[in-house]
Protein backbone atom coordinates (compact mmCIF):
# COMPACT_ATOMS: atom_id res chain seq x y z
CA UNK A 1 0.00 0.00 0.00
CA UNK A 2 3.32 2.28 -0.26
CA UNK A 3 2.85 5.62 1.97
CA UNK A 4 -0.75 4.41 2.95
CA UNK A 5 0.99 3.30 6.03
CA UNK A 6 -1.57 3.66 8.91
CA UNK A 7 0.36 6.72 10.11
CA UNK A 8 -0.90 8.25 6.78
CA UNK A 9 -4.18 7.11 6.28
CA UNK A 10 -7.53 9.77 7.71
CA UNK A 11 -10.47 8.44 6.81
CA UNK A 12 -13.08 10.72 7.64
CA UNK A 13 -15.93 11.22 5.85
CA UNK A 14 -15.77 11.27 2.23
CA UNK A 15 -18.00 14.23 0.22
CA UNK A 16 -17.76 13.48 -3.50
CA UNK A 17 -19.04 16.25 -5.65
CA UNK A 18 -17.65 15.27 -8.96
CA UNK A 19 -18.23 18.44 -10.85
CA UNK A 20 -16.75 20.73 -8.41
CA UNK A 21 -13.85 17.63 -8.33
CA UNK A 22 -13.97 18.02 -12.23
CA UNK A 23 -13.73 21.76 -12.46
CA UNK A 24 -10.16 21.65 -9.76
CA UNK A 25 -9.46 18.73 -12.13
CA UNK A 26 -9.24 21.03 -15.28
CA UNK A 27 -7.91 24.28 -13.41
CA UNK A 28 -4.72 22.74 -11.82
CA UNK A 29 -4.04 20.66 -15.16
CA UNK A 30 -5.13 23.65 -17.38
CA UNK A 31 -7.43 21.80 -20.09
CA UNK A 32 -10.85 23.39 -19.98
CA UNK A 33 -10.30 24.67 -23.37
CA UNK A 34 -7.76 21.91 -24.81
CA UNK A 35 -8.69 19.31 -27.25
CA UNK A 36 -6.40 16.75 -29.79
CA UNK A 37 -5.89 18.58 -33.20
CA UNK A 38 -3.45 17.30 -36.31
CA UNK A 39 -1.23 19.40 -37.91
CA UNK A 40 1.81 19.50 -40.53
CA UNK A 41 5.10 20.49 -40.06
CA UNK A 42 6.21 23.07 -42.60
CA UNK A 43 9.42 24.31 -41.04
CA UNK A 44 11.64 23.74 -38.24
CA UNK A 45 14.20 26.69 -36.95
CA UNK A 46 16.34 26.51 -33.89
CA UNK A 47 13.70 28.04 -31.84
CA UNK A 48 10.71 26.36 -32.92
CA UNK A 49 8.90 24.20 -35.19
CA UNK A 50 5.72 25.85 -37.50
CA UNK A 51 2.76 23.97 -37.62
CA UNK A 52 -0.08 23.85 -40.43
CA UNK A 53 -3.39 23.48 -38.02
CA UNK A 54 -6.06 24.54 -40.33
CA UNK A 55 -5.81 28.18 -39.49
CA UNK A 56 -4.25 31.71 -41.45
CA UNK A 57 -1.59 31.10 -39.02
CA UNK A 58 0.74 28.23 -38.45
CA UNK A 59 1.36 27.43 -34.66
CA UNK A 60 4.31 27.64 -33.28
CA UNK A 61 5.80 24.50 -31.12
CA UNK A 62 8.67 24.66 -28.83
CA UNK A 63 11.41 22.92 -30.31
CA UNK A 64 12.12 21.22 -27.07
CA UNK A 65 8.74 19.27 -27.65
CA UNK A 66 10.24 17.29 -30.89
CA UNK A 67 13.59 16.89 -29.55
CA UNK A 68 14.46 13.78 -27.37
CA UNK A 69 17.43 13.80 -24.51
CA UNK A 70 20.39 13.39 -26.79
CA UNK A 71 19.56 16.83 -28.83
CA UNK A 72 17.86 14.62 -31.80
CA UNK A 73 14.70 16.05 -33.45
CA UNK A 74 12.20 13.17 -33.24
CA UNK A 75 10.16 14.44 -36.88
CA UNK A 76 11.19 16.92 -40.24
CA UNK A 77 9.41 18.91 -42.00
CA UNK A 78 6.26 17.53 -43.79
CA UNK A 79 5.74 14.85 -40.86
CA UNK A 80 2.53 15.00 -39.25
CA UNK A 81 2.08 15.24 -35.33
CA UNK A 82 -0.53 15.27 -32.99
CA UNK A 83 -0.98 18.13 -30.90
CA UNK A 84 -3.26 19.41 -27.67
CA UNK A 85 -4.35 22.84 -28.88
CA UNK A 86 -4.90 25.38 -25.84
CA UNK A 87 -5.68 28.85 -25.36
CA UNK A 88 -4.50 31.39 -27.77
CA UNK A 89 -3.27 29.29 -30.11
CA UNK A 90 -0.88 27.29 -27.44
CA UNK A 91 0.45 23.76 -28.81
CA UNK A 92 2.10 21.11 -27.12
CA UNK A 93 3.18 17.53 -28.35
CA UNK A 94 4.31 16.30 -25.03
CA UNK A 95 0.41 16.82 -23.53
CA UNK A 96 -0.70 15.46 -26.70
CA UNK A 97 0.81 12.34 -25.80
CA UNK A 98 -0.53 12.51 -22.60
CA UNK A 99 -4.00 13.29 -23.49
CA UNK A 100 -4.29 10.81 -25.54
CA UNK A 101 -3.02 8.22 -23.27
CA UNK A 102 -6.03 9.65 -20.79
CA UNK A 103 -8.02 8.89 -23.71
CA UNK A 104 -7.05 5.31 -24.33
CA UNK A 105 -6.92 4.73 -21.06
CA UNK A 106 -10.62 6.40 -20.81
CA UNK A 107 -11.78 3.89 -23.61
CA UNK A 108 -10.69 1.14 -22.24
CA UNK A 109 -12.48 1.23 -18.57
CA UNK A 110 -15.73 3.45 -19.23
CA UNK A 111 -17.53 0.42 -19.54
CA UNK A 112 -16.15 -1.76 -16.46
CA UNK A 113 -18.19 -2.73 -13.87
CA UNK A 114 -15.62 -3.18 -11.39
CA UNK A 115 -14.14 0.10 -9.43
CA UNK A 116 -10.59 0.52 -11.20
CA UNK A 117 -8.12 0.64 -9.06
CA UNK A 118 -4.41 2.28 -9.85
CA UNK A 119 -1.10 1.89 -8.47
CA UNK A 120 0.92 4.86 -9.35
CA UNK A 121 3.18 7.64 -8.66
CA UNK A 122 2.97 11.23 -6.71
CA UNK A 123 4.85 13.32 -9.27
CA UNK A 124 3.69 16.58 -8.10
CA UNK A 125 1.20 18.72 -5.89
CA UNK A 126 -0.84 21.99 -6.72
CA UNK A 127 -3.20 24.17 -5.34
CA UNK A 128 -6.38 21.87 -5.79
CA UNK A 129 -4.44 18.44 -4.84
CA UNK A 130 -1.53 15.92 -5.91
CA UNK A 131 -0.82 14.75 -10.07
CA UNK A 132 -0.21 10.70 -9.96
CA UNK A 133 1.47 9.01 -12.90
CA UNK A 134 0.28 5.27 -13.79
CA UNK A 135 1.55 3.63 -17.19
CA UNK A 136 2.67 7.18 -18.67
CA UNK A 137 -1.40 8.30 -17.80
CA UNK A 138 -1.45 11.19 -15.58
CA UNK A 139 -4.59 11.54 -12.90
CA UNK A 140 -5.76 14.19 -10.27
CA UNK A 141 -6.18 13.40 -7.13
CA UNK A 142 -8.09 16.96 -4.87
CA UNK A 143 -6.62 16.85 -1.61
CA UNK A 144 -9.61 16.44 0.25
CA UNK A 145 -9.99 12.57 -1.22
CA UNK A 146 -5.59 11.97 -0.64
CA UNK A 147 -6.58 10.88 3.10
CA UNK A 148 -3.22 12.71 3.78
CA UNK A 149 -2.15 13.25 7.56
CA UNK A 150 -1.17 16.84 7.80
CA UNK A 151 2.38 16.28 8.34
CA UNK A 152 2.14 13.46 5.60
CA UNK A 153 4.75 14.34 2.58
CA UNK A 154 3.78 12.30 -0.62
CA UNK A 155 5.39 13.30 -3.32
CA UNK A 156 7.74 11.04 -4.87
CA UNK A 157 6.10 8.16 -2.91
CA UNK A 158 4.18 5.36 -4.35
CA UNK A 159 0.27 4.88 -3.61
CA UNK A 160 -2.79 3.14 -4.62
CA UNK A 161 -5.92 4.93 -5.38
CA UNK A 162 -9.54 4.79 -7.28
CA UNK A 163 -10.70 5.89 -10.11
CA UNK A 164 -13.58 8.02 -9.31
CA UNK A 165 -14.34 10.13 -12.38
CA UNK A 166 -13.55 9.76 -16.16
CA UNK A 167 -14.15 12.69 -18.46
CA UNK A 168 -13.43 11.60 -22.13
CA UNK A 169 -14.22 14.81 -23.84
CA UNK A 170 -11.34 16.56 -21.36
CA UNK A 171 -9.28 12.97 -20.78
CA UNK A 172 -10.00 14.06 -17.30
CA UNK A 173 -9.06 11.72 -14.96
CA UNK A 174 -9.96 11.78 -11.03
CA UNK A 175 -8.92 9.79 -8.27
CA UNK A 176 -9.54 9.21 -4.80
CA UNK A 177 -7.58 7.32 -2.40
CA UNK A 178 -10.00 7.88 0.19
CA UNK A 179 -12.29 6.24 -1.50
CA UNK A 180 -9.85 2.83 -2.37
CA UNK A 181 -9.20 3.20 1.77
CA UNK A 182 -12.71 2.97 2.46
CA UNK A 183 -13.19 0.23 0.55
CA UNK A 184 -10.37 -1.83 1.80
CA UNK A 185 -11.77 -1.27 5.17
CA UNK A 186 -14.79 -2.08 4.26
CA UNK A 187 -13.72 -5.61 3.05
CA UNK A 188 -11.39 -6.14 5.74
CA UNK A 189 -14.30 -5.47 7.99
CA UNK A 190 -17.02 -8.22 6.22
CA UNK A 191 -13.15 -10.70 6.27
CA UNK A 192 -12.88 -10.27 10.02
CA UNK A 193 -16.16 -10.93 10.49
CA UNK A 194 -16.42 -13.87 8.49
CA UNK A 195 -13.36 -15.42 9.98
CA UNK A 196 -14.87 -14.31 13.79
CA UNK A 197 -17.92 -15.71 13.04
CA UNK A 198 -16.37 -19.13 11.70
CA UNK A 199 -14.07 -19.80 14.61
CA UNK A 200 -12.12 -21.94 12.88
CA UNK A 201 -8.19 -23.05 12.49
CA UNK A 202 -6.65 -20.84 9.39
CA UNK A 203 -3.69 -21.00 7.58
CA UNK A 204 -1.45 -18.09 7.84
CA UNK A 205 1.76 -16.74 5.99
CA UNK A 206 4.19 -15.00 8.62
CA UNK A 207 4.36 -11.42 7.30
CA UNK A 208 6.83 -9.17 9.63
CA UNK A 209 8.08 -10.04 13.07
CA UNK A 210 8.58 -7.58 15.84
CA UNK A 211 9.81 -8.06 19.29
CA UNK A 212 6.46 -7.58 20.54
CA UNK A 213 5.02 -10.54 18.11
CA UNK A 214 4.42 -11.11 14.37
CA UNK A 215 1.86 -10.30 11.61
CA UNK A 216 0.36 -13.25 9.78
CA UNK A 217 -2.03 -13.25 7.07
CA UNK A 218 -4.47 -15.78 7.05
CA UNK A 219 -6.87 -15.38 3.85
CA UNK A 220 -6.18 -11.82 3.16
CA UNK A 221 -6.82 -10.46 6.64
CA UNK A 222 -3.93 -9.52 8.34
CA UNK A 223 -3.82 -9.45 12.17
CA UNK A 224 -1.04 -9.49 14.76
CA UNK A 225 0.12 -12.76 17.16
CA UNK A 226 0.99 -11.04 20.11
CA UNK A 227 3.90 -12.79 21.78
CA UNK A 228 2.34 -14.15 24.89
CA UNK A 229 -0.17 -15.86 22.03
CA UNK A 230 2.69 -17.83 20.09
CA UNK A 231 3.19 -20.98 23.28
CA UNK A 232 1.62 -21.91 26.13
CA UNK A 233 5.35 -22.17 28.03
CA UNK A 234 4.45 -18.21 28.38
CA UNK A 235 5.96 -14.90 26.21
CA UNK A 236 8.79 -16.12 23.58
CA UNK A 237 10.72 -14.88 20.90
CA UNK A 238 9.08 -15.00 18.00
CA UNK A 239 12.02 -14.47 15.90
CA UNK A 240 13.95 -17.74 17.54
CA UNK A 241 11.16 -19.45 16.82
CA UNK A 242 9.63 -18.21 13.35
CA UNK A 243 11.14 -16.59 9.98
CA UNK A 244 8.92 -14.22 7.09
CA UNK A 245 7.15 -16.87 4.78
CA UNK A 246 6.59 -19.58 7.36
CA UNK A 247 3.36 -21.21 7.17
CA UNK A 248 0.78 -21.24 10.54
CA UNK A 249 -1.93 -22.36 11.82
CA UNK A 250 -3.81 -19.65 13.83
CA UNK A 251 -7.44 -18.70 15.37
CA UNK A 252 -9.23 -15.57 15.86
CA UNK A 253 -8.97 -14.80 19.64
CA UNK A 254 -10.07 -10.78 19.34
CA UNK A 255 -11.63 -8.99 16.50
CA UNK A 256 -11.96 -4.55 17.34
CA UNK A 257 -15.06 -3.61 15.26
CA UNK A 258 -14.07 0.45 15.78
CA UNK A 259 -10.19 0.03 14.98
CA UNK A 260 -10.78 -3.03 12.23
CA UNK A 261 -8.52 -4.99 13.67
CA UNK A 262 -8.06 -8.79 14.62
CA UNK A 263 -5.84 -10.51 16.83
CA UNK A 264 -4.64 -14.26 16.02
CA UNK A 265 -3.55 -16.97 18.24
CA UNK A 266 -1.38 -20.16 17.75
CA UNK A 267 -1.33 -21.39 21.24
CA UNK A 268 -5.41 -21.31 20.91
CA UNK A 269 -4.80 -23.80 18.28
CA UNK A 270 -2.93 -26.18 20.49
CA UNK A 271 -3.95 -28.56 23.27
CA UNK A 272 -3.79 -26.86 26.83
CA UNK A 273 -0.71 -28.40 28.39
CA UNK A 274 -1.69 -26.95 31.94
CA UNK A 275 -5.05 -28.89 31.99
CA UNK A 276 -3.17 -32.11 31.61
CA UNK A 277 -0.51 -30.91 34.31
CA UNK A 278 -3.16 -30.12 37.00
CA UNK A 279 -4.36 -33.73 36.99
CA UNK A 280 -1.54 -35.34 36.63
CA UNK A 281 0.85 -33.75 38.68
CA UNK A 282 1.00 -32.84 42.41
CA UNK A 283 3.49 -30.65 45.18
CA UNK A 284 6.33 -33.91 46.08
CA UNK A 285 6.22 -35.36 42.23
CA UNK A 286 9.21 -36.49 40.59
CA UNK A 287 9.39 -35.55 36.92
CA UNK A 288 11.79 -35.74 34.24
CA UNK A 289 12.59 -32.31 32.63
CA UNK A 290 15.24 -31.22 29.69
CA UNK A 291 17.16 -27.81 30.40
CA UNK A 292 15.80 -25.38 27.87
CA UNK A 293 17.10 -21.88 28.49
CA UNK A 294 19.88 -20.61 31.67
CA UNK A 295 19.77 -16.81 32.52
CA UNK A 296 21.32 -15.92 36.00
CA UNK A 297 18.85 -16.12 38.22
CA UNK A 298 17.93 -19.58 37.60
CA UNK A 299 16.90 -21.72 34.41
CA UNK A 300 13.35 -22.70 32.35
CA UNK A 301 12.98 -26.68 31.73
CA UNK A 302 10.65 -28.12 29.37
CA UNK A 303 8.31 -30.59 30.32
CA UNK A 304 8.01 -31.81 26.74
CA UNK A 305 4.95 -30.55 26.20
CA UNK A 306 4.58 -27.46 25.50
CA UNK A 307 5.04 -26.27 28.94
CA UNK A 308 8.04 -25.05 30.64
CA UNK A 309 8.72 -25.07 34.96
CA UNK A 310 11.15 -22.86 36.63
CA UNK A 311 14.20 -23.94 38.15
CA UNK A 312 15.37 -20.79 40.66
CA UNK A 313 19.67 -21.03 41.15
CA UNK A 314 18.87 -21.14 45.08
CA UNK A 315 16.91 -24.95 44.19
CA UNK A 316 19.75 -26.23 41.71
CA UNK A 317 22.26 -27.26 44.56
CA UNK A 318 23.53 -26.54 47.93
CA UNK A 319 26.32 -25.04 47.24
CA UNK A 320 25.07 -21.18 48.50
CA UNK A 321 27.83 -20.34 46.59
CA UNK A 322 26.74 -21.00 42.97
CA UNK A 323 26.86 -18.17 40.66
CA UNK A 324 25.13 -19.19 37.20
CA UNK A 325 23.46 -22.48 36.74
CA UNK A 326 26.01 -23.63 34.04
CA UNK A 327 28.31 -24.62 36.30
CA UNK A 328 25.87 -27.33 37.35
CA UNK A 329 24.28 -27.45 34.12
CA UNK A 330 24.18 -27.18 30.67
CA UNK A 331 21.01 -26.38 27.53
CA UNK A 332 19.45 -29.81 26.60
CA UNK A 333 20.79 -31.95 29.70
CA UNK A 334 17.54 -34.36 31.03
CA UNK A 335 17.67 -34.46 34.74
CA UNK A 336 14.71 -34.98 37.28
CA UNK A 337 13.29 -32.60 39.52
CA UNK A 338 10.78 -32.36 42.10
CA UNK A 339 8.01 -30.32 41.73
CA UNK A 340 7.76 -27.49 44.94
CA UNK A 341 5.50 -25.38 43.65
CA UNK A 342 2.26 -25.82 41.19
CA UNK A 343 -0.57 -22.95 40.10
CA UNK A 344 -2.62 -23.70 37.00
CA UNK A 345 -4.57 -20.16 37.01
CA UNK A 346 -0.87 -18.40 36.59
CA UNK A 347 0.48 -21.27 34.84
CA UNK A 348 3.29 -21.59 37.28
CA UNK A 349 5.33 -24.15 37.83
CA UNK A 350 8.38 -24.70 40.41
CA UNK A 351 10.79 -27.52 40.80
CA UNK A 352 13.69 -28.43 42.61
CA UNK A 353 16.86 -30.01 41.43
CA UNK A 354 18.96 -29.85 44.78
CA UNK A 355 15.74 -31.52 46.83
CA UNK A 356 16.69 -35.32 44.63
CA UNK A 357 20.73 -35.06 45.51
CA UNK A 358 22.58 -36.21 49.19
CA UNK A 359 22.43 -32.91 51.35
CA UNK A 360 26.61 -32.24 50.87
CA UNK A 361 25.78 -32.93 55.01
CA UNK A 362 24.82 -36.38 54.85
CA UNK A 363 27.65 -36.84 52.61
CA UNK A 364 30.02 -35.47 54.95
CA UNK A 365 28.64 -36.99 58.06
CA UNK A 366 29.07 -40.77 56.14
CA UNK A 367 32.75 -40.01 55.49
CA UNK A 368 33.74 -38.44 59.19
CA UNK A 369 33.20 -38.91 62.53
CA UNK A 370 34.01 -36.40 65.33
CA UNK A 371 38.11 -36.08 65.76
CA UNK A 372 38.70 -36.93 62.29
CA UNK A 373 41.47 -34.17 60.74
CA UNK A 374 40.46 -32.91 57.38
CA UNK A 375 42.05 -30.08 54.68
CA UNK A 376 40.39 -27.53 53.90
CA UNK A 377 39.42 -24.02 52.07
CA UNK A 378 38.83 -20.33 53.77
CA UNK A 379 35.54 -19.35 52.50
CA UNK A 380 34.59 -16.46 54.73
CA UNK A 381 35.68 -14.58 57.17
CA UNK A 382 33.35 -13.12 60.19
CA UNK A 383 34.14 -11.41 63.53
CA UNK A 384 32.78 -14.68 65.31
CA UNK A 385 35.21 -17.29 63.11
CA UNK A 386 35.87 -18.25 59.82
CA UNK A 387 33.82 -20.94 57.49
CA UNK A 388 35.95 -23.76 56.05
CA UNK A 389 34.64 -25.66 52.80
CA UNK A 390 35.55 -29.52 53.37
CA UNK A 391 34.29 -31.51 50.82
CA UNK A 392 31.61 -29.59 49.68
CA UNK A 393 30.32 -28.56 52.65
CA UNK A 394 31.12 -25.51 55.12
CA UNK A 395 31.53 -25.98 58.95
CA UNK A 396 32.02 -23.01 61.10
CA UNK A 397 36.25 -22.72 62.54
CA UNK A 398 35.02 -20.15 66.17
CA UNK A 399 37.54 -18.01 67.17
CA UNK A 400 37.51 -20.05 70.51
CA UNK A 401 39.00 -22.89 68.08
CA UNK A 402 41.49 -21.67 66.28
CA UNK A 403 44.18 -21.35 68.64
CA UNK A 404 45.15 -21.78 72.61
CA UNK A 405 46.10 -18.25 72.66
CA UNK A 406 42.84 -16.20 73.22
CA UNK A 407 44.76 -13.18 71.69
CA UNK A 408 44.80 -15.11 68.04
CA UNK A 409 41.32 -14.82 66.10
CA UNK A 410 40.20 -16.18 62.97
CA UNK A 411 40.79 -12.76 61.15
CA UNK A 412 44.58 -12.24 62.55
CA UNK A 413 45.51 -15.85 61.78
CA UNK A 414 43.89 -16.22 57.94
CA UNK A 415 43.09 -14.95 54.64
CA UNK A 416 40.35 -15.84 52.42
CA UNK A 417 41.56 -18.91 50.10
CA UNK A 418 43.98 -20.39 52.88
CA UNK A 419 44.30 -23.89 53.09
CA UNK A 420 43.91 -25.31 56.88
CA UNK A 421 43.92 -28.00 58.53
CA UNK A 422 41.11 -28.86 61.18
CA UNK A 423 39.70 -31.44 62.98
CA UNK A 424 35.71 -32.52 63.46
CA UNK A 425 34.48 -31.67 66.96
CA UNK A 426 30.48 -31.08 66.46
CA UNK A 427 28.13 -32.95 63.33
CA UNK A 428 24.55 -31.39 64.26
CA UNK A 429 22.19 -33.63 62.30
CA UNK A 430 19.42 -31.49 63.56
CA UNK A 431 20.66 -28.10 62.10
CA UNK A 432 22.97 -29.61 58.91
CA UNK A 433 25.91 -27.65 61.42
CA UNK A 434 29.50 -28.85 61.31
CA UNK A 435 32.15 -27.46 63.50
CA UNK A 436 35.97 -27.60 63.41
CA UNK A 437 38.71 -27.07 65.73
CA UNK A 438 42.40 -25.93 64.77
CA UNK A 439 43.45 -25.80 68.85
CA UNK A 440 42.94 -29.09 68.80
CA UNK A 441 45.41 -30.30 66.49
CA UNK A 442 48.07 -29.43 68.73
CA UNK A 443 48.41 -30.05 73.05
CA UNK A 444 46.77 -27.59 74.79
CA UNK A 445 49.18 -25.72 77.42
CA UNK A 446 47.45 -27.32 80.11
CA UNK A 447 48.10 -30.37 79.04
CA UNK A 448 51.81 -29.30 78.67
CA UNK A 449 51.81 -28.10 81.92
CA UNK A 450 49.84 -31.28 83.43
CA UNK A 451 52.92 -33.42 82.23
CA UNK A 452 55.81 -31.05 84.18
CA UNK A 453 53.62 -30.72 86.96
CA UNK A 454 52.07 -33.14 90.31
CA UNK A 455 49.41 -32.53 92.55
CA UNK A 456 50.88 -30.84 95.88
CA UNK A 457 53.30 -29.12 93.41
CA UNK A 458 53.64 -25.34 94.29
CA UNK A 459 53.29 -22.80 92.04
CA UNK A 460 52.49 -19.03 91.82
CA UNK A 461 50.05 -17.33 89.66
CA UNK A 462 48.86 -13.60 88.83
CA UNK A 463 45.84 -12.78 89.63
CA UNK A 464 43.19 -12.23 86.52
CA UNK A 465 39.64 -11.71 87.90
CA UNK A 466 37.78 -12.15 91.00
CA UNK A 467 34.31 -13.47 90.86
CA UNK A 468 32.12 -14.60 94.05
CA UNK A 469 33.04 -18.14 94.31
CA UNK A 470 36.95 -17.73 93.27
CA UNK A 471 39.79 -16.47 91.99
CA UNK A 472 41.41 -17.02 88.81
CA UNK A 473 45.11 -16.62 88.30
CA UNK A 474 47.15 -16.71 85.20
CA UNK A 475 49.97 -19.25 86.38
CA UNK A 476 51.89 -19.61 82.93
CA UNK A 477 50.94 -18.17 79.06
CA UNK A 478 47.83 -20.36 78.30
CA UNK A 479 47.46 -21.61 81.69
CA UNK A 480 44.94 -20.59 84.14
CA UNK A 481 43.89 -21.91 87.35
CA UNK A 482 40.54 -21.30 89.45
CA UNK A 483 41.15 -21.04 93.58
CA UNK A 484 37.80 -21.36 95.17
CA UNK A 485 36.70 -19.23 97.83
CA UNK A 486 36.81 -21.59 100.68
CA UNK A 487 40.99 -22.74 99.57
CA UNK A 488 41.72 -18.88 99.16
CA UNK A 489 42.11 -18.78 103.17
CA UNK A 490 44.23 -18.27 105.27
CA UNK A 491 43.79 -14.99 102.61
CA UNK A 492 40.99 -12.39 102.73
CA UNK A 493 39.04 -12.95 99.67
CA UNK A 494 37.97 -9.39 99.56
CA UNK A 495 41.66 -8.20 99.53
CA UNK A 496 42.87 -9.86 96.68
CA UNK A 497 42.92 -7.56 93.49
CA UNK A 498 43.29 -8.29 89.84
CA UNK A 499 47.30 -8.57 89.43
CA UNK A 500 48.20 -9.38 92.91
CA UNK A 501 50.68 -12.37 92.79
CA UNK A 502 49.57 -15.51 95.05
CA UNK A 503 51.21 -18.62 95.73
CA UNK A 504 49.56 -22.32 96.26
CA UNK A 505 49.36 -25.73 95.55
CA UNK A 506 47.89 -27.65 92.93
CA UNK A 507 44.82 -29.45 94.27
CA UNK A 508 43.45 -31.41 90.59
CA UNK A 509 44.01 -30.96 86.71
CA UNK A 510 41.72 -32.39 84.55
CA UNK A 511 43.79 -31.73 80.79
CA UNK A 512 40.86 -32.92 78.81
CA UNK A 513 38.35 -30.85 80.12
CA UNK A 514 41.08 -27.84 80.08
CA UNK A 515 40.55 -27.33 84.17
CA UNK A 516 43.34 -26.61 87.23
CA UNK A 517 42.63 -26.14 90.86
CA UNK A 518 45.15 -24.73 92.88
CA UNK A 519 44.52 -24.24 96.75
CA UNK A 520 46.46 -21.40 98.93
CA UNK A 521 44.75 -23.26 102.18
CA UNK A 522 46.36 -26.70 100.94
CA UNK A 523 49.82 -24.83 100.32
CA UNK A 524 49.70 -23.06 103.96
CA UNK A 525 48.73 -26.70 105.38
CA UNK A 526 51.96 -28.11 103.36
CA UNK A 527 54.45 -25.51 104.75
CA UNK A 528 53.01 -26.06 108.48
CA UNK A 529 54.30 -29.63 107.44
CA UNK A 530 57.45 -28.79 106.55
CA UNK A 531 58.07 -26.45 109.23
CA UNK A 532 56.87 -29.46 111.64
CA UNK A 533 59.15 -31.82 110.03
CA UNK A 534 61.98 -29.70 109.77
CA UNK A 535 61.92 -28.93 113.46
CA UNK A 536 61.16 -32.50 114.59
CA UNK A 537 64.58 -33.18 112.46
CA UNK A 538 66.51 -31.22 114.36
CA UNK A 539 65.45 -32.05 117.48
CA UNK A 540 66.24 -35.94 116.77
CA UNK A 541 69.35 -34.98 115.84
CA UNK A 542 70.32 -32.70 118.47
CA UNK A 543 69.01 -36.01 121.26
CA UNK A 544 70.96 -38.05 119.70
CA UNK A 545 74.31 -36.51 120.16
CA UNK A 546 73.62 -36.08 123.63
CA UNK A 547 73.39 -39.33 123.88
CA UNK A 548 76.21 -40.20 121.54
CA UNK A 549 78.23 -37.83 123.96
CA UNK A 550 77.40 -39.33 126.89
CA UNK A 551 78.19 -42.94 125.96
CA UNK A 552 81.81 -41.58 125.16
CA UNK A 553 82.90 -39.87 128.14
CA UNK A 554 81.52 -43.21 130.01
Amino acid sequence: MGISDIDNIDLGEETEDFAKLLEESFKSQGTKQEQLQTGKIVKITTEHALIDIGRKQEAKLDIAEITDENGNQLFKVGDEIELLLGERGRVSYKRALKRRKSTDFIKAHKDSAEPIDIEGLVTGKNKGGYIVEAGGVEFFMPISLAAFKPEAKPVGKPITARVIKMDEANGSLVLSRRAFLNAQRKVRRESIKKLTDAGELLTATVKRIKNYGMFVEAEGVEGLVHYTEISHKGPVNPALLYKEGDIVTVKVIESDKEKNRVSFSIKATQPNPWQEIAEQLAVGDTIRVVVANMENYGAFVDLGNDAEGFLHISEIGWDKNLKHPSEVLSIGEEIEVEVIGLEIESQRLRVSYKNLQEKPFETFAKKHKIGDVVKGTITALKEFGAFVRVDGVEGLLHNEDCAWNRADNAKKLFAIGDEVEVAVIKLDKESNRISFSRKALDESPIEVFAKKHALGDHVEGVVRDVKDFGVFVRIEDGVDALIRTEDVAPLNPEEIKIGDTIGASIASMEPAKGRIRLSVRRHEKQKERDTIKSFNTDERMTLGDAIKGSFKSK
